[in-house]
């Protein structure tokens, strides 16, 4: 087990060199009626010196959480790299999500806007197809709306290793951590494919939704952010819930040391046992 730090990619040129942590969808900004609690956690994500910024119209108010909150700043808007995403397989929904997404995050246009979940061989087909919502996410980039286009995806490494092969994008959104080590296919395949292409690696799941953090075994919040960290992405994306959460993840950014290849392996053998049951994302165990 090698550890790489990323080199240049064009999510590298889109945000700068940099950023290697970023606020993930998932935490309290996946919630309907918490205004109060997700605007404080943005706003010490901020002050935490966190400049990317995850969401999707799936993740239920979160484009809406983030639209007051730049509203509340927008001195700090034009200081941050937001994405946003759409789940939708035609052009016509896609555009429609685009629309939608901009409106509630009173933005004129996306630092990176991603295709997303990515699952099987349909979802494929009908992005590809006549009308389907891959040409929208390319007239997108072309007309300056999103900066960059991407593809997200933790359930099936084949297909994403297509998406990153057979399509023009800048970014893939994949899951990093020690079980993905264990078991194979998006660290092994869908990394290096991504990387011979240019394409930039974001890494998510990194903490499991919390379900990984064991500290008896050495699996603490920490510890998995440095594997993430030593691992060949650009970036590594978490949820978080509140402030703490925030600064921690800020200082597990800007104070990294890269993971000794010891350490690496005793945390993968750690979950080895477990892997298939851990991956709850892939849905195929």
């Amino acid at each position: 087990m090698m550890i790489i730090m990323a080199g240049n990619s064009r999510i590298r040129q889109l945000i700068g060199s940099s950023c290697r942590i970023g606020l993930g969808g998932e935490g309290v900004l996946r919630t309907e009626g918490r205004e109060e609690d997700a605007l404080a956690m943005l706003d010490s994500a901020y002050e935490a010196g966190i400049r990317y910024y995850d969401s999707a119209p799936a993740y239920a108010g979160s484009e809406g959480y983030y639209g007051r909150f730049w509203k509340q700043h927008p001195e700090r808007k034009e200081r941050t790299f937001q994405t946003s995403k759409s789940a939708q397989r035609s052009a016509n929904g896609a555009s429609e999500d685009l629309e939608k997404t901009l409106k509630r995050m009173g933005r004129e246009h996306l630092g990176l806007w991603q295709i997303h979940d990515v699952r099987d061989k349909n979802d494929i087909l009908l992005l590809e197809k006549a009308g389907g919502a891959l040409r929208k996410f390319y007239q997108a980039r072309e007309s300056g709306i999103a900066r960059g286009i991407g593809v997200t995806g933790h359930h099936n490494p084949e297909v994403l290793l297509h998406a990153v092969t057979h399509w023009d994008i800048d970014t893939v959104l994949l899951p990093v951590n020690p079980i993905e080590s264990a078991i194979g296919g998006f660290l092994d395949r869908v990394i290096p494919a991504a990387r011979e292409r240019g394409i930039g690696v974001i890494g998510m799941k990194t903490l499991g939704a919390g379900n990984y953090i064991h500290p008896e075994s050495g699996l603490t919040a920490e510890n998995l952010i440095r594997f993430a960290l030593s691992q060949d992405v650009d970036i590594v994306i978490v949820g978080c819930s509140t402030p703490d959460e925030t600064r921690l993840l800020a200082r597990s950014g800007q104070n990294h040391v890269p993971m000794n290849e010891e350490d690496q392996i005793r945390l993968v053998e750690t979950v080895r046992p477990f892997a298939a049951r851990l991956a709850y994302y892939r849905g195929v165990f």
